[in-house]
């Protein structure tokens, strides 16, 4: 989970993970801004001096509760093909294969054992 990471000014910088916020407030380095959502400010690092990614805001849907996600552009497009690189294996599609080659790798007898207690009489 991403702890959102203020400076001196009260300038958003990027996004750090649980642990390096610890440290931060550990060393001194760090206030706690803000408890909900947990924010935490610099006290030496200014927004001018730090590199910062293109982020994007996305909604991220639960089965109950719809939330918001910080999500980092990383998407590259190669430039001889003009096709998007994905940067996370897998998301272009080919997991389906694997997860359909996983379910039909299931044994026979298990599927023929799991149907008959399905359909087992308690009388």
């Amino acid at each position: 989970m991403a702890v959102l990471v203020l400076d001196r000014r009260h300038q958003p910088l990027m996004p750090c993970s649980e642990k390096r916020a610890r440290l931060l407030l550990e060393r001194g380095r760090a206030r706690v801004h803000r408890m909900v959502p947990f924010t935490i400010r610099l006290v030496d690092r200014l927004q001018a001096d730090s590199v910062l990614q293109p982020l994007r805001l996305k909604r991220d849907p639960g089965s109950r509760i719809t939330g918001i996600a910080l999500v980092r552009e990383k998407e590259t497009g190669n430039a001889s093909t003009g096709e998007t690189v994905h940067p996370i294996p897998g998301m272009d599609g080919s997991w389906r294969w694997s997860v359909r080659s996983r379910n039909c790798a299931v044994p026979t007898k298990s599927r023929a054992a799991l149907c008959a207690c399905a359909t087992r009489r308690t009388d």
